[in-house]
């Protein structure tokens, strides 16, 4: 259908409360859209490799390491999947390997995507990597090659009330 704005949505999730939360805003937008969500999580082979230089994780143990992420990446998926907004959306589940932010662009542009949404920022890096590499939303953002929606956290509701008096 031409007349949709967007038919294809790339949400890749890191699994951090910042992707969930992107998450939740693609499957509005995916209903919206009668649109179908591709969910995508990239394990970091760049994270392992350099915990295997450092000697925290043996290079033999690699491939055991791996096995043991998708098994996760599909567990923690599927709890995302079993949310009941995503019940009513069309949802394609892709896990990549490699560096995140060069499989999220690359699958947006092998897939056709019309839209990516994701975190502002997710649960591995902080801090120093960021100043000086940027986030993995910046470079998705500058190589994508279509529009990149980013979510930040929404802000914690406030449970303490205000005293009538104040």
């Amino acid at each position: 259908m031409a007349d949709r704005l967007f038919t294809k949505i790339l949400v890749p999730v890191d699994f951090s409360p910042c992707s969930e939360e992107a998450f939740r805003i693609a499957l509005s937008f995916a209903k919206l859209f009668q649109a179908e969500v591709l969910l995508l999580h990239v394990v970091d082979t760049k994270s392992l490799d350099a915990l295997n230089r450092l000697g925290l994780a043996l290079p033999s143990d690699a491939k055991k390491q791996k096995k043991q992420l998708h098994h996760q990446a599909r567990l923690n998926a599927r709890q995302l999947l079993a949310w009941d907004e995503a019940k009513e959306v069309t949802i394609r589940r892709l896990l990549a390997d490699g560096c995140p932010f060069e499989e999220i662009a690359r699958t947006a542009r092998m897939e056709g995507v019309d839209l990516v949404v994701m975190g502002s920022y997710g649960g591995a890096l902080g801090g120093v990597d960021k100043i000086f590499f940027g986030s993995t939303a910046e470079k998705v953002v500058r190589t994508a090659g279509c529009p990149v929606l980013t979510v930040p956290l929404p802000p914690k509701r406030s449970k303490v009330r205000m005293n009538k008096n104040t």
